[in-house]
C-alpha cells in the first residue's frame, strides 16, 4: 500500500561567529524538525539535542495531533529532568519546528519559538508558522513596520519555548500533504538574513532536498549571519509500506552531543 513519506535533506553549520552550535535537527521518512537552543540561557545545545533525541526515540507512530502533542510534552519533561539533576542547567530551553507524517497519511506541523516552517507549493512560498517573539508581537500591534523586523535590536527575544515547565505550549496543526510539496524548516540564523525571494529561488531551482538545504545555509553564511545556521528540506512523496521503523539522522547539537544508540520502544 502506498503511503505518504518525506524525502529529506539537512545541513547545520555553527557559523563564523559562534563557538558552539546550539541548533539541532533530525530527518527521517516520517518526520523532520529543527530545534534552536534559546540564547541567553544555559546549555542551549543540550536543550535542543536532548529534546529531539527524546522525541524520536523508538518506533515513531503518530495517530493525530493530540498524540504528537503528548510525545512532545513527554520530551519536554526530559528537559525538566535534566534541570532537576543539575541546578546549573535551570533556564535552558529550546524552540521546536517540525513536520510529522501520521499513520493515516496526514501531515502535522508542530511549532513553538522563532524557528520557522515554509511551504513551497506549485511555485508559491508561504510561511506556515508565526514567530513566538517580541518583535512579532510588535508587528501584530502595528507598532513597527515589517521592513524593520529583520534588523530590530530585540528580534531574538522569544515569548514561547520548551524548557521543561508544565505551562510550556506548542501548536500542533494538521496540514494536507500534496505530492510535490516542499517544506523548509530553519533556524533564525537563516530567516534573519535571507528574504523570502532568496529562499524561493533556492527551493524552486534545486532538485534534491539535500542540495537545497546546503544552498540555503550557504546563502545565509554569505549574507553574514552571526548565528548558527540550520536548514531542513522535506519533499512530500509516497512509498510502499511503513517507514515508522526507519531510524532518524541527527545534525548539529543533536549529532555532537548524543552519539549513543537510541533505546527501542
Amino acid at each position: 500500500m502506498s503511503a505518504v513519506r518525506l524525502t529529506v535533506g539537512a545541513v547545520s553549520d555553527v557559523g563564523k561567529h559562534r563557538a558552539v552550535n546550539q541548533d539541532a535537527a533530525f530527518t527521517a521518512p516520517w518526520g523532520a524538525a529543527v530545534a534552536d537552543g534559546v540564547g541567553g540561557g544555559p546549555s542551549g545545545d543540550l536543550a535542543s539535542a536532548a529534546l529531539l533525541h527524546r522525541l524520536v526515540a523508538g518506533t515513531f507512530i503518530v495517530r493525530d495531533a493530540e498524540d504528537l502533542a503528548v510525545r512532545i510534552r513527554e520530551a519536554n519533561w526530559d528537559l525538566r529532568a535534566h534541570t532537576e539533576r543539575d541546578a546549573s542547567l535551570r533556564g535552558m530551553a529550546t524552540t521546536l519546528t517540525g513536520v510529522f507524517v501520521t499513520d493515516s497519511g496526514g501531515l502535522l506541523l508542530a511549532h513553538t519559538g522563532d524557528s520557522r516552517a515554509y511551504l513551497l507549493r506549485r511555485g508559491a512560498l508561504t510561511r506556515e508558522t508565526r514567530d513566538d517573539s517580541y518583535v512579532q508581537a510588535l508587528l501584530d500591534r502595528g507598532l513597527i513596520a515589517a521592513e524593520a523586523a529583520a534588523s530590530h535590536p530585540r528580534r531574538n527575544i522569544i515569548t514561547a519555548s520548551l524548557g521543561g515547565a508544565e505551562d510550556d505550549t506548542i501548536a500542533v496543526l494538521s496540514r494536507e500533504p500534496l505530492m510535490g510539496d516542499r517544506w523548509l524548516l530553519c533556524s533564525d540564523g537563516v530567516t534573519d538574513y535571507l528574504p523570502d525571494a532568496e529562499l524561493t529561488r533556492v527551493l524552486e531551482t534545486t532538485p534534491s532536498p539535500q542540495a537545497a538545504a546546503a544552498g540555503v545555509v550557504s546563502l545565509a553564511l554569505a549574507a553574514g549571519t552571526r548565528d548558527n545556521v540550520t536548514a531542513v528540506v522535506c519533499d512530500v512523496t509516497t512509498s510502499v509500506g511503513s517507514s515508522a521503523r526507519a531510524r532518524p539522522t541527527f545534525y548539529g547539537a543533536a549529532a555532537d552531543r548524543f552519539c549513543e544508540e537510541l533505546a527501542s520502544a
